[in-house]
C-alpha cells in the first residue's frame, strides 16, 4: 500500500480512539468545556448508558456564531495560541480535539447563544457529514447532543459494557468533576430519572459530603497544608474505618482536574500505614493547587494523569497534611451493641464519633475480670456482685519515654485488669476500654523502632552469636541477600557466606534476641519476602528516594515489631500493664497495630446503660 495522506475523518477516529473510550468519556470532555466556559449551572442527561444519547446543557459564556463551524474541526481551541502557553495550562481542555473526536463517531448538534446575542446557532454533524451554521432560537449557553455513539466504527461499540455499567462510569466522572467544583450546580439524569441533583453555592465539606453520602460526615477530618511557592493542599482525611475495598472512594484533583497520579496514591498509602489492613484503601479527598507552570498536564490523551516540576514538594505535602489530621484525631474504634436477629444485643464495631465527655463511672470494669469466658452478653447482678467483691488494680507509676506525644491523649484512665492473658480492661471518661495486649504492644515496638532507625537514621544494636546460626538457601534468597544488604545491615543483622547455598547469621538484634525469635527463621522469613518484592520500593537503598526507603523499611519493621511484641496468652504483672497504657498515650497512631487491626475498642457509657435498661 503506497504513502498517503490520511482524510480528516480518519485523522479525527484516529484521535477519537485515544480520547472517547467510551460514554463517559464524552461526559467529561464536554462538562469540562462547560467549567472552562464558567458555567454556573451544568446538566447531563442520558440514555441507554450514554450509546443512545449524552446531552450537556450550560449557562456558560457560549460560542459565538462566527466560531460554530470552527468550533468542530480538529485541533482549534480558543484556550492555547502558541507553544509557551502549554507551560501553563490553566483549563481543563486546551487541545481542541474533543468535539472534533466526539462528531467523528457519533451524531452530534450543537447549539449555543452568546449573552448579548438576540437569537442562537446551532450546527450538526454525523461521521464526516453535516451542515452549516443556522440561526435558532435558545436560551444562553451551549447544549451539545450526542447521539448513538460509535454508529459508524462498530468494533468499538461492540466493546461497550452495558447500560448499567457504563452509567456507573458516567456519574462516577460526574461526581468527581461536581467534587471539585463545588459552587456549579449539577444535575445528572438516567433515562429521565435524576440521580443527582447538586444546588449551586455549596462550600467544598457541604459538597463532599453530599456525594460520599451524609452518613459518613462524622468520619471525616478536614484537613489543609502549604508549601512554599503557593503550593497547598485541601481534602477530606477519612477515619480508618471508613476504608474500602477499592480505590474508588480516593478523589485526587490537581488545579481543579480530576487526575490518577501514583506519587500522591503512594503519599496517601504512608499516610495511612498501620491504620488500615494493606488490602484496603482510605476515603480521602484530596485537592492540591500550584501555578499551572510547576505541573505538565499534556501527557496523556484523557489527561488523567500529570507530571510535576517538584514531585517530592507535592509529594510532602499530602503526606503531611493528611499526617497531620489523622495525628490528631482520636481514633479509637466504638464498640456498640446492634440488635440482632433474635432479639439479642449483640457488640458490633462502628466508626468513632465526636460525642462529648460524659462523666466517668468505672463502676462496669471489674466485672469482666470473673467473666465466664463462655457468657454473652451482660448480667446485671452479677455485675453488682463484681463491685462489691473486687477490689481495683491501681496503675503503677512509669518511666517517661522519648517518643512523641499525641495531639489528645486518653484522659482520666484509672483502672486496669487482664482479661484471659490477651486483653487489658481498663475506663476513660467515655466508657469501658478494651485492649489488645499484642496489637497494641506491636504499635509501641514499630513506632520505637521507626523513631532509631527512620527518623535517627541509627542501626539497631546487634549481639554476637557465640555459634552462628546457619540459614540454607537457594538461589532466589541468594539474589534477596545481595539486594537487601543496605537494609540487613541497618537491621543489625551480619550474614556471612557459609559454603554453597548456606549464610551465617554472625549477629543479630538485641530486641529480637531477648524476645526469644530464632534468628534462622527470621532471616528466612526476611529473604522470603525480599524474594517476593516486599521491599522493591527500597532497591537501591541510599540512592533511591527516601520515601521509598522508607516505606521498605516500614515493611520489615512490621515485620519486625510482630515478632518482638508480647503475645496473647501472655500473662503481665500490674507493673507491666500500666506501663502498656501509658505507652499507648505516648505513641503516635496508638489506635491500630501496624497492620491496621485495632489495638482498642470503646465501649461507651451509653452503650452500656442501654444494655442494663438504665436509658
Amino acid at each position: 500500500m503506497p504513502i498517503r495522506k490520511l482524510s480528516p475523518l480518519l485523522i479525527n477516529q484516529i484521535a477519537a480512539g485515544e480520547v472517547i473510550e467510551r460514554p463517559a468519556s464524552v461526559v467529561k470532555e464536554l462538562v469540562d468545556n462547560a467549567l472552562d466556559a464558567e458555567a454556573s449551572m451544568i446538566e447531563v442527561a442520558v440514555e441507554e448508558g450514554g450509546t443512545r444519547l449524552v446531552r450537556v446543557r450550560d449557562d456558560g459564556k457560549g460560542v459565538p456564531a462566527g466560531e460554530m463551524g470552527l468550533a468542530l474541526e480538529q485541533h482549534a481551541t480558543s484556550k492555547v495560541a502558541e507553544p509557551g502557553d502549554l507551560e501553563r495550562v490553566g483549563t481543563l481542555g486546551f487541545r481542541g480535539e474533543a468535539l472534533a473526536s466526539i462528531a467523528s463517531v457519533s451524531r452530534l448538534r450543537m447549539v449555543s447563544r452568546v449573552r448579548g446575542e438576540a437569537e442562537g446557532v446551532a450546527i450538526a454533524r454525523e461521521g464526516v457529514g453535516g451542515g452549516g451554521v443556522e440561526p435558532v432560537g435558545c436560551g444562553f449557553g451551549t447544549v451539545v447532543e450526542v447521539r448513538d455513539l460509535f454508529f459508524n466504527v462498530p468494533a468499538r461499540r461492540k466493546f461497550l459494557r452495558s447500560p448499567g455499567t457504563e452509567m456507573g462510569h458516567i456519574s462516577d466522572t460526574v461526581q468527581r468533576l461536581a467534587m471539585t467544583h463545588a459552587g456549579v450546580e449539577f444535575r445528572l439524569s438516567h433515562n429521565g430519572r435524576v440521580s443527582l441533583d447538586l444546588p449551586s453555592g455549596q462550600g467544598r465539606v457541604e459538597r463532599a459530603v453530599a456525594i460520599l453520602g451524609k452518613d459518613l460526615a462524622e468520619g471525616l477530618i478536614p484537613f489543609e497544608e502549604e508549601a512554599g511557592g503557593g503550593a497547598k493542599v485541601w481534602g477530606l482525611a477519612g477515619e480508618p474505618s471508613l476504608a474500602r475495598a477499592t480505590g474508588k472512594a480516593q478523589h485526587l484533583t490537581v488545579n481543579g482536574r480530576p487526575v490518577k497520579d501514583r506519587n500522591l496514591q503512594h503519599a496517601m498509602r504512608e499516610a495511612y500505614r498501620g491504620l488500615i489492613p494493606p488490602d484496603k484503601f482510605p476515603l480521602v479527598v484530596v485537592m492540591v493547587e500550584l501555578d499551572p507552570s510547576e505541573v505538565d498536564v499534556n501527557v496523556h490523551p484523557a489527561k488523567s494523569e500529570v507530571r510535576f516540576r517538584n514531585a517530592g514538594m507535592v509529594h510532602g505535602l499530602v503526606l503531611n497534611g493528611l499526617r497531620r489530621a489523622l495525628l490528631a484525631k482520636d481514633l479509637t474504634p466504638k464498640a456498640g451493641f446492634g440488635r440482632g436477629a433474635n432479639g439479642i444485643g449483640t457488640p458490633v464495631l462502628t466508626p468513632m464519633a465526636s460525642a462529648e465527655s460524659e462523666s466517668a463511672s468505672g463502676a462496669f470494669v471489674d466485672y469482666f475480670k470473673r467473666m465466664d469466658p463462655t457468657q454473652k452478653g451482660l448480667v446485671f447482678e452479677e455485675v453488682k456482685r463484681e463491685m462489691a467483691e473486687v477490689d481495683p488494680v491501681g496503675l503503677a507509676d512509669a518511666a517517661e519515654l522519648g517518643t512523641p506525644a499525641m495531639p489528645a491523649p486518653v484522659a482520666g484512665v484509672e483502672r486496669v485488669l487482664q482479661v484471659h492473658n490477651s486483653y487489658v480492661v481498663t475506663q476513660d471518661d467515655q466508657g469501658i476500654l478494651i485492649v489488645d495486649q499484642h496489637a497494641l504492644h506491636e504499635r509501641v515496638m514499630f513506632e520505637r523502632l521507626r523513631a532509631r532507625i527512620i527518623d535517627q537514621g541509627q542501626a539497631l544494636e546487634s549481639q554476637r552469636l557465640l555459634v552462628p546460626t546457619v540459614v540454607d538457601v537457594d538461589p532466589g534468597r541468594e539474589v534477596a541477600a545481595e539486594q537487601l544488604a543496605w537494609l540487613v545491615g541497618r537491621l543489625g543483622i551480619e550474614l556471612e557466606p557459609f559454603g554453597k547455598g548456606k549464610l551465617a547469621v554472625q549477629a543479630f538484634p538485641s530486641l529480637l534476641f531477648d524476645r526469644g525469635v530464632e534468628p534462622g527463621a527470621f532471616v528466612g522469613e526476611l529473604l522470603d519476602k525480599g524474594q517476593a518484592g516486599a521491599f522493591d520500593d527500597g532497591k537501591g537503598g541510599s540512592g533511591a528516594d527516601a520515601s521509598v526507603v522508607e516505606a521498605a523499611l516500614s515493611e520489615v519493621l512490621d515485620m519486625m515489631s510482630c515478632k518482638a511484641a508480647v503475645k496473647a496468652g501472655d500473662k503481665l504483672s500490674d507493673g507491666e500493664l500500666a506501663e502498656l497504657l501509658k505507652q499507648r498515650e505516648s505513641i503516635e497512631r496508638s489506635s491500630n497495630c501496624p497492620h491496621g487491626r485495632p489495638t482498642t475498642l470503646r465501649l461507651s457509657l451509653k452503650d452500656l446503660e442501654r444494655q442494663f435498661g438504665r436509658s
